[in-house]
């Protein structure tokens, strides 16, 4: 992406540049928005802005990877409904600052991206956290990186309509390079826990299935809604105050109250913050190998008790663990997308090979493998 690429669209030079990156989530899925933990690493992988600020209150907006041409949205009397399409993300972030009693004005904005999207590697909150980074630095807003997560949430739950917890938006804003994000979603206190696998002797591989999720088909806000729902049965205000220690007295009572799924649901959300904290508990002792068994358990509890898991994602699970895998799990919202698999240096062909020669064999199209290498959260990039 070049300043003359931007020149040749608005009219004018690009004023900054500014990048913020896809993730993958180590393990803590769904809890985010029963404000639980979850421990996200922000990936190489970026959507990028050119910005040039503009003297009217419009905003316009091109993108190389959607194509289609510009969008042009007029920031005053902007409100939820009013763009579609990939647009919408961006336009959201504008609205939500502009809800927010924060100051902007009008911008040409060129985005660029590679973070796959449909992958469940976060391309949309990349999409919102840089234009609500680069909206800042021009209008001198000087957001704090949460600020930012929060604002890009709020673009996403109520201009978009997906009803999404914060996990991705706080990745995306506020990761680090070579370290995993331990994040509770209450508060937003976080911990930066190193995380070189390279170190280690060992490598934590993506395979992104590309089976296409699809949340707005309503199957995720069904989730969230049972999740509601088990806390309301519980007389807890999120699934995130059930105790671990507690858990089997909880189901035993909504046997008696809610339906299956629910049951189902509340077990997941329980039983995932307690592997967040024994992954947390193994890398803070130095024992990073471990956590592999801890990954494979998750992946079971959102196949079987969230429902959430294709079998794709079953299909790079059981084919990495039978190849000698340390462990593996599928990552983000379900429904397809990608899963992380954590190997030995040593093992690391061999798992990507058994995995392509499964998924030949179960008449699949082939997936892309790649290395999660933990890098770093938002930022502006030299011109």
């Amino acid at each position: 992406m070049t300043g003359t690429s931007h020149e040749e669209l608005f009219g004018a030079a690009p004023e900054g540049l500014w990048a913020a990156p896809g993730r993958v989530n180590l393990i803590g899925e769904h809890t985010d928005y029963n404000e639980g933990f979850v421990m996200p690493l922000a990936l190489p992988h970026t959507t990028r802005a050119l910005v040039s600020r503009r003297r009217d209150r419009t905003l316009r907006l091109r993108s190389r990877n959607a194509g289609g041409g510009t969008v042009t949205v007029p920031l005053d009397g902007l409100a939820p409904g009013a763009v579609e399409g990939w647009a919408a993300y961006p336009a959201g972030v504008a609205w939500a600052l502009l809800e927010d009693g924060h100051e902007i004005g009008g911008a040409d904005i060129s985005f660029d991206s590679d973070v796959p999207t449909g992958a469940g590697l976060s391309s949309s909150a990349a999409l919102e956290v840089v234009t609500a980074l680069a909206l800042s630095d021009l209008g001198g807003l000087d957001l704090a990186p949460e600020t930012v997560a929060r604002l890009s949430q709020r673009a996403e739950n109520d201009f978009v309509g997906m009803p999404c917890g914060i996990l991705d938006q706080m990745a995306s804003a506020c990761c680090t390079a070579g370290h995993v994000l331990y994040l509770d979603t209450r508060d937003l206190t976080r911990r930066q826990v190193p995380f070189a696998m390279a170190l280690e002797g060992m490598r934590l591989l993506v395979v992104d299935t590309r089976v296409k999720h699809a949340h707005a088909d309503g199957a995720y806000a069904r989730r969230r809604a049972e999740c509601e729902a088990g806390a309301a049965a519980l007389g807890v205000p999120y699934l995130r105050d059930v105790p671990f220690e507690k858990l089997d007295a909880a189901l035993a009572r909504l046997d008696r109250t809610v339906q299956e799924a629910v049951r189902r649901r509340v077990r997941h959300v329980v039983t995932e913050d307690r592997r967040v904290e024994r992954v947390i508990e193994l890398l803070d002792a130095g024992r990073a190998r471990d956590i592999g068994p801890v990954l494979t358990e998750g992946h079971a509890s959102l196949r079987d008790d969230f429902e959430v898991s294709s079998p794709e994602l079953d299909l790079v699970v059981e084919a990495s663990v039978a190849a000698g895998a340390l462990g593996a799990r599928m990552t983000g919202g379900g429904f397809g997308g990608s899963a992380v698999v954590l190997v030995d240096d040593a093992a690391a062909e061999a798992v990507g090979a058994a995995v392509l020669e499964a998924f030949d064999a179960a008449g699949h199209g082939a997936p892309r493998v790649f290395e999660a290498i933990p890098s770093a959260g938002a930022q502006r990039l030299p011109l």
